[in-house]
């Protein structure tokens, strides 16, 4: 009985999180599950962000240095990520990949400047990056964690409750885990980054970058990944989309970008 009961808890408590925790992408209608507080994310990209400095060599190219500071800083004037303290730097390694930490802490690796060619290539990375804070998918990918682990709790403790035996629990857990791995985090990754794919084209082009420039950076780095051999794992297992989807989407969602292209002086 008080197995059950724990059982009926731990239902319980996964409905108030899907209840509580949801919200809404204004630009897209996507629902998304939201359970740290804008405060508490905050702080843990500033921490990570911190230990990053601190373990990976930063840049001291000042043309490099300059230039992302520039397009950052014309991305970051029209991103729309309220209390957002936000910091560029260029970490130097020949990875060709950037990321930005919840907050607005963005780090570009010096590996992807020769892909991004210009400045307009470089605000297709930083446009991305910042839609993926802006959209606060750490955030998101945090909470999904928290409800798979809770949902995996809820396997075992109904399994341990009705009474089946050991070896048939960790054939259900592993089952649970592979999932949930190709069926719903795979999947939600990729939803995420073709999201900041289309926002980060709305917010390059509000901040007077070409969003043509776009189509031209990942045609860049679709060669660039067919050059070092990383096109090769079925779509179905990957954590974004496969290059030729990206760019056949972001020329559907050319014309949408223009229309709210801002010319700097």
């Amino acid at each position: 009985m008080k197995r059950k009961k724990t059982f009926i808890w731990i239902q319980t408590i996964l409905l108030v999180f899907l209840i509580v925790g949801c919200s809404t992408v204004p630009e897209t209608g996507r629902r998304q599950l939201i359970l740290l507080s804008a405060q508490q994310e905050m702080q843990l990209g500033f921490s990570n962000f911190e230990t990053m400095k601190t373990s990976v060599p930063i840049s001291k190219d000042p043309a490099g240095n300059a230039l992302l500071k520039k397009v950052g800083g014309r991305i970051a004037a029209v991103a729309d990520l309220p209390g957002a303290e936000w910091e560029f730097v260029l970490f130097d390694s020949p990875e060709a990949n950037a990321f930005c930490l919840p907050g607005g802490k963005v780090g570009v690796y010096t590996g992807i400047l020769p892909i991004t060619k210009d400045e307009a290539g470089l605000a297709t990375v930083i446009g991305h990056e910042v839609a993926h804070a802006e959209k606060r998918h750490g955030n998101e990918r945090v909470s999904r964690a928290l409800l798979t682990q809770l949902g995996g709790s809820l396997v075992q403790s109904g399994m341990s409750a009705y009474g089946y035996e050991t070896k048939t629990q960790v054939a259900a857990a592993t089952v649970y885990g592979m999932t949930t791995q190709l069926g719903v985090s795979l999947p939600h990754s990729r939803t995420q980054e073709s999201e900041a794919d289309y926002i980060g084209l709305l917010r390059m082009a509000q901040a007077g970058y070409s969003p043509e420039a776009s189509v031209a950076f990942w045609e860049r780095f679709k060669a660039h990944n067919a050059k070092q051999g990383s096109g090769g794992a079925p779509w179905f297992m990957r954590t974004h989309p496969m290059d030729d989807k990206r760019i056949a989407d972001l020329k559907k969602w050319i014309p949408e970008a223009r229309s709210r292209f801002r010319p700097q002086p």
